[in-house]
């Protein structure tokens, strides 16, 4: 497969991935699925925007940039037809370590996030302090401990639930980013084999 188709197929992947990942950011505001009734009640690795910024917008300019390196016009650099790809394809290799940053943040998040356990109420009044019932994760292999959290109702699950996609969904994004700097570099010793101006792409 060309270096630039390929890199075209990581670009289709990541945005999908991406848009994701900021709507299970913007759903962790609403703990348990209904609207908080005050910011302080929200889990503070949410305000991280790990989701958002991280895996999000910092993924869609990597993303854009594999998309658009199948058709990069590459002739006319200084007079040899396959630099230009060449130097798309280094370009690329930033870009992959833009996603590569923006995926391990959210990862770090996630993670956090998850060992953490989430912010609730203890008991049901209106006026409930929310605090955080669990240590060192304690609370994942025990699901007993989830009742210690009356409200908002179901919050420990939603949020384990989204924090675990965020972290999967980071993972599989890294995963993409790196496998792009593979292949840039690939792309930008060995050339792109797609033709380039009726060239073979080759040096």
């Amino acid at each position: 497969m060309c270096s630039g188709s390929c890199a075209k197929c990581l670009g289709i992947t990541l945005i999908p991935l991406a848009i994701l990942c900021v709507l299970c950011n913007i759903l962790l505001f609403f703990p348990g699925g209904v609207p908080a009734s005050s910011n302080e009640n929200i889990t503070d690795e949410v305000w991280y925007f790990g989701g958002i910024i991280g895996s999000g917008v910092l993924m869609i300019f990597p993303a854009l940039v594999f998309l658009g390196l199948k058709n990069n016009d590459c002739c006319g650099c200084c007079g040899n037809e396959s630099c230009g790809r060449r130097f798309a394809m280094f370009t690329s290799i930033i870009f992959a370590g833009v996603g590569l940053a923006g995926a391990g943040y959210s990862i770090i998040i996630s993670a956090v996030a998850i060992n953490r356990g989430p912010k609730c109420g203890l008991d049901t009044a209106s006026n409930a302090t929310f605090v955080y019932p669990f240590e060192e994760g304690n609370y994942l292999s025990n699901q007993s401990m989830w009742d210690a959290c009356l409200q908002p109702e179901g919050i420990v699950s939603w949020h384990l639930t989204l924090f675990s996609l965020l972290l999967v969904m980071g993972l599989v994004q890294a995963a993409l980013c790196a496998f792009q700097v593979l292949n840039g570099l690939i792309g930008t010793i060995c050339g792109d084999c797609c033709g380039c101006c009726g060239g073979d792409g080759a040096v």
